[in-house]
């Protein structure tokens, strides 16, 4: 076959379908690869021309055939990273509102349920007080998820490479369990800081217990049952950050760390597993990639079930890292869940699963819409 010839060659019909990868070689000499014999693919068969590029890439050997062994397969995949950026983005959005009701609820004082929880806000604060910290989370749980959808979709191609010889390689069961924990537990390294900072600038409004107050010279008077209202500790995220650091130093950015990795490694194994096993469910068929109301539906559903499921760890978290705004009540993970059921009972670790199962699913179902949509645009050049 001669320099700058086409190379014919089997394309496993294997999903998931992406277009082929981009290969190194190291000779000046070019080729096309075309993909024929999609075998028991119709959907690929039938779109390849309008979905399929053709990459060129250089010989590896010197004479002149260029066979596919001898080409390596790029892991390391940054378009991942930029599609859970732009996913994360939207679902911040979506989600912030609902967001900010859960962390009242889990940490906050006098809110009955709910609706409660929700008419209270609109009273004292109006519809802003539902986004309020919202600059912060755009900005940074943007990144956290970029960080969660690259890591967990190029650890599947790294597993899929030691183990079967082929990044492209479907993940088993197993794979996907290891994959989804090892991006939950990565996660908390960028997650609890963005975490801590979000619901203590959410926190702000709420009333505070006093443990003492001096009025006009008449002694201390006790006034524990009294809430009065402070004023706000922290003028906005940056604030936030450099008052923590100063009063509780690196590691109070992390305060409920230990919690989170509690929630977020079965959390995000609960979310990514039945993501998958979603969109298998709703395209049995395999021919082709999932449309975008059944990425919907299936993101929607997983982040429902995780978001549920997580509640009782999420309380904690939240407890953790609300505390210490005026005075510690906490000493750790087993002394807030002691003190937590002590004093409210066993229902308080399930203070805000509506909220979670509400809020999960249109949060969640625009996440991965958006990351899919966003991965097939950025996969078409």
């Amino acid at each position: 076959m001669g320099v700058g010839g086409q190379i014919y060659f089997r394309m496993s019909a294997t999903p998931p379908y992406t277009p082929p990868h981009r290969f190194k070689c190291v000779d000046e000499a070019e080729v096309t690869f075309v993909f024929i014999d999609l075998t028991n693919c119709k959907w690929a068969s039938e779109r390849l021309a309008s979905t399929f590029k053709l990459y060129r890439c250089r010989r590896l050997c010197g004479d002149l055939q260029c066979r596919f062994s001898h080409c390596t397969m790029t892991i390391f995949h940054l378009d991942d990273f930029l599609a859970g950026w732009i996913g994360g983005a939207s679902s911040v959005i979506v989600g912030h509102p609902l967001d900010t009701v859960k962390t009242r609820l889990q940490a906050g004082k006098g809110y009955k349920n709910t609706l409660h929880c929700v008419v209270s806000i609109y009273k004292k604060e109006n519809v802003t007080g539902f986004f309020k910290g919202l600059s912060f989370p755009l900005a940074s749980i943007t990144l956290y998820n970029s960080l969660v959808f690259g890591f967990f979709s190029n650890s599947q191609r790294l597993i899929s490479r030691y183990r079967y010889g082929d990044g492209r390689h479907p993940c088993s069961m197993l794979d996907l369990t290891v994959a989804s924990m090892l991006t939950g537990l990565v996660s908390v390294g960028v997650g609890a800081p963005v975490d801590l900072v979000k619901i203590r600038l959410q926190m702000q409004p709420q009333p505070v217990l006093a443990e003492n107050f001096n009025l006009a010279g008449n002694g201390s008077v006790p006034l524990r049952s009294m809430g009065i209202q402070s004023q706000s500790m922290y003028r906005g995220p940056l604030h936030c950050i450099s008052t923590i650091l100063q009063n509780e130093g690196i590691q109070g950015l992390y305060r409920g760390a230990g919690a989170m990795i509690l929630r977020d490694v079965p959390g995000y194994t609960l979310y990514f597993i039945p993501y998958s096993l979603f969109c298998n469910w709703l395209n049995p068929d395999g021919n082709g990639p999932p449309n975008p109301c059944s990425i919907w539906l299936a993101g929607g559903l997983a982040g429902s079930i995780s978001w549920v499921t997580a509640t009782p760890t999420d309380v904690v978290k939240s407890r953790l890292q609300a505390d210490a705004m005026q005075q510690r009540k906490y000493k750790g993970i087993m002394h807030c869940i002691t003190q937590s059921y002590k004093t409210e009972g066993i229902h308080v670790f399930f203070r805000g699963a509506t909220v979670n199962a509400i809020r999960g699913f249109p949060m969640c179902a625009t996440m991965f819409l958006g990351y899919e949509l966003s991965l097939q645009f950025f996969r078409s050049f």
